[in-house]
């Protein structure tokens, strides 16, 4: 039937709203408001979001955005909401526990994106709620986002599967164990920086060439989209697809010598451990920096 078809060819990510956990998200900053217009877009009710902000104007400025309320009780916010999102930087966690730590409920689904607090800390506060911990990137806000997750001790498959659909709304999921969250931030977390330095510096190269600014942008762009899509769509390694476009002599050959020969294989790697380094800092110190 044609409603059967259209079921078949719609977005996967939508699903019915009767399906839809309701959601409450703590921190109305940018991650925040993220998920939640990623939300919408999937197919949530404006009903079944609330957004908590720490300033007034604030709050009104994202219900203006997205029309889903906004308040500046998160305590009230919690009560009997499916999922629970913590999305305040990782300084603020403990004092957001605090508040809200009498109104979670046993049943209610706590997913966190506070960058570096380990699951234990939300479970000492939160003892018999399911905690999710998870690390978004900002290629959510065109539906494009990577987010790692783990599920802590109360964390059952029906939690999990709560939380994967609320963090799926905005990209793709991928399940692992929580000692690798710290590389993911260094790798899909910091990620989108490297590839915007690289369009970065492939745009005033282009310049240099005599190509005008518009075009040059345009050309990198596209090239980096294009790629991206094209290793994501196929079942091709990145070592393969490069070796496609590398003709021994050509210009490709002549272009990874340079990069070879200058080291870009062991800035990356110093870079990604470094990153790594640096999360691993954030959530032992609590500090005031954001992450990633």
């Amino acid at each position: 039937s044609e409603a059967m078809d259209s079921m078949r060819n719609a977005d996967p990510r939508i699903i019915p709203a009767m399906s839809h956990p309701t959601v409450a998200i703590l921190g109305a900053g940018s991650m925040g408001e993220i998920l939640a217009e990623g939300l919408l877009r999937a197919g949530w009710e404006t009903g079944n979001l609330i957004l908590v902000a720490r300033r007034e104007e604030r709050a009104r400025e994202v219900e203006r955005h997205t029309a889903i309320e906004a308040s500046l009780d998160p305590a009230a916010a919690v009560a009997g909401r499916d999922v629970i999102v913590i999305a305040v930087k990782p300084k603020d966690v403990d004092y957001l526990l605090h508040q809200i730590g009498a109104s979670v409920e046993n049943g209610q689904v706590v997913v966190s994106l506070a960058a570096g607090v380990p699951i234990a800390v939300f479970e000492q506060a939160l003892p018999d709620v399911a905690v999710v911990r998870a690390m978004p990137n900002t290629p959510a806000a065109v539906d494009e986002g990577m987010t790692a997750y783990c599920g802590g001790a109360e964390g059952d498959e029906g939690a999990l599967s709560d939380a994967a659909a609320v963090l799926g709304a905005v990209g793709e999921t991928i399940r692992l164990s929580e000692d690798l969250l710290v590389a993911v931030t260094a790798v899909s977390g910091t990620g989108p920086a490297y590839v915007f330095l690289l369009a970065e510096s492939m745009t005033e190269a282009a310049i240099r060439e005599g190509l005008p600014h518009h075009a040059a942008e345009k050309l990198v762009h596209q090239t980096l989209r294009g790629a991206g899509m094209l290793l994501s769509g196929s079942d091709k390694s990145a070592f393969r697809l490069r070796g496609e476009v590398t003709s021994p002599g050509g210009t490709t050959a002549a272009a990874m010598h340079v990069l070879e020969e200058g080291g870009f294989r062991a800035l990356m790697e110093d870079a990604i451990q470094s990153a790594t380094r640096r999360s691993r800092e954030l959530g032992a110190a609590g500090s005031n920096e954001p992450a990633p």
